[in-house]
């Protein structure tokens, strides 16, 4: 335990810094501080010292120099061990400081704002606050060091109990003061190195640094004999799965999270109530309805095998009649924005089963990442969500407003099968899927398989591909199933030809432009 006697505070953000100061000097610590900080504190009423008083030597260079000073890094890196450090920081008149607390300037919010200026991102790269921090994290054993306001109230509770910070405090806030330095070196060198010589900005960086916090360790990976952890953007996006709360059931496995994030994802993207049910990463089912318990069964219907030990989740609250419905299933993970009082009830005698909340919110995170031998492949997320007036209607027939409903709401969900990717629907609801097939056609075929096992009618249906049609072959099983109409990419060498066999047919065909590959 090294008792506390001296403070320097130095931060960018103040939130909750003049309490905690205030609360230091009611346990007669000295409190050393720099610029804006110092003011601030000096004008709530509390009595602190100016670094360039304490170290008899100005601020200046506009800031840039005010506390790369011996007096300063001598008094955070002296051991407090070592007879030799105490005899020189004696003859040297550098006094220890035990606490030191600083956080940095803002660039990551700097550079976040739009056209901001190279210029003015170097002014926020800050200089001596990363060097205390370090120092100060280095010397953890004789010096505490906070960076994060959430943690003043702990700190401000031990000295008061202990009149210092314990060995075990010391060394967490230093392990949190190192990332938070790294965090910051690795966002300067992300926005830095994705600039060209002429200032331009790419998206993509030369030199990637990326910071997730570890959310939990999990019991094993996709197999057991593999070791997992689930980790965490350091600020993820509202509305996605790493926001998630659970409410009751086993822990969350590797591929419980993984599945849960393909049917969550899929949940949030319709407008109107959805229920989606996934099993390994593909939809098995998805309906929308005016009410829940009424698009679950729908969703069900579609195949009602792979549903058992699916995930299962809704854009809307879950009330009891549907928590009593998929509750009479075997399910692994339920999702969804809130659940009724009653719901909750219900769900509780199924202990087993997971229960998660999440904040509805259609929002993604920067990039999709995916590890290869050696390597990372990065790319921007597939966001698209395509609406009737984006479609290009390229055959004689021309589509109802049913029809244009269920070519949408069929793409949509097209973008959450594994390629190649075939979707049956009518009325809002999924009529059968063939998903992760290696060719087009197969995927077709199982597509019509599988709602011909679910006991589904597919006359008059409408279908969707995730890619264009390399032949005719893929449409001529979908027409032969009963399908009439049929919403594609296009973009094949071989269009007219497909789009000639649509009107053979007398089906609707309408193109988006995009792609929805998912491998």
């Amino acid at each position: 335990m090294i008792k506390i006697q001296r403070a320097l505070i130095s931060v960018s953000d103040k939130s909750g810094v003049v309490d905690f100061a205030r609360l230091l000097l009611a346990q007669n610590i000295e409190i050393l501080s720099t610029g804006g900080t110092a003011k601030l504190l000096r004008e709530s009423g509390l009595r602190v010292t100016e670094v360039g008083d304490y170290t008899g030597f100005p601020e200046m260079l506009d800031g840039r120099v005010k506390t790369l000073h011996p007096k300063i890094h001598g008094g955070i890196l002296g051991r407090r061990d070592l007879p030799d450090h105490v005899a020189q920081m004696k003859a040297h008149g550098i006094a220890p400081i035990d606490l030191v607390v600083v956080n940095l300037y803002p660039f990551r919010e700097t550079v976040a704002r739009p056209g901001v200026s190279v210029a003015e991102a170097i002014e926020n790269i800050d200089i001596g606050g990363p060097t205390m921090v370090r120092a100060a994290a280095k010397n953890y054993a004789s010096v505490a060091v906070v960076t994060d306001p959430a943690d003043y109230s702990s700190i401000v509770a031990e000295i008061a109990e202990r009149g210092g910070v314990s060995d075990t405090a010391r060394f967490r806030l230093a392990c949190k003061a190192f990332s938070h330095t790294a965090e910051y070196d690795g966002a300067i060198s992300n926005y830095l190195t994705a600039l060209d010589d002429a200032g331009n900005s790419s998206e993509f960086p030369a030199r990637l640094n990326l910071q997730f916090d570890r959310l939990q360790s999990l019991r094993y990976g996709e197999n057991p004999h593999q070791q997992a952890a689930f980790y965490r953007d350091l600020k993820p996006a509202p509305g996605t799965l790493a926001n998630y709360q659970q409410l009751q059931g086993k822990e969350l496995s590797y591929n419980n999270i993984a599945d849960a994030d393909a049917a969550w994802e899929c949940a949030k993207s319709f407008s109107r109530t959805a229920c989606v049910i996934i099993k390994h990463a593909n939809p098995c089912g998805v309906a929308l309805a005016d009410q829940p318990l009424e698009a679950y069964r729908s969703a069900f219907a579609t195949d009602t095998t792979s549903a058992f030990g699916g995930i299962i989740a809704f854009n809307r609250e879950v009330d009891s009649a549907t928590a009593d419905a998929v509750s009479k299933q075997f399910l692994e993970v339920l999702i969804a924005p809130s659940y009724s009082t009653e719901a909750l009830a219900l769900l509780k005698q199924k202990t087993n089963v997971r229960v998660l909340r999440v904040e509805l919110a259609l929002s993604h995170h920067r990039w999709d990442m995916k590890r290869v031998g050696g390597g990372l492949l990065v790319q921007s997320p597939d966001s698209a969500l395509l609406e009737g007036r984006d479609l290009k209607i390229v055959s004689k027939a021309q589509p109802s407003a049913a029809q244009l409903d269920d070519m949408i709401f069929a793409f949509r969900v097209a973008k959450f099968v594994k390629s190649n990717a075939i979707v049956f629907c009518a009325g809002g609801r999924t009529l059968g899927i063939g998903a992760g097939q290696m060719s087009r056609v197969d995927s077709t075929r199982l597509a019509a398989m599988k709602a011909q096992q679910a006991g589904l009618n597919l006359v008059g249906c409408v279908a969707a591909s995730d890619a264009f049609f390399p032949f005719r072959d893929g449409l001529d099983v979908i027409a032969q199933a009963g399908a009439k109409a049929v919403i594609q990419p296009g973009g094949s060498v071989r269009d007219d030809e497909v789009i000639a066999a649509a009107d053979e047919h007398g089906m609707v065909m309408a193109l988006t432009g995009v792609r929805h590959f998912r491998h």
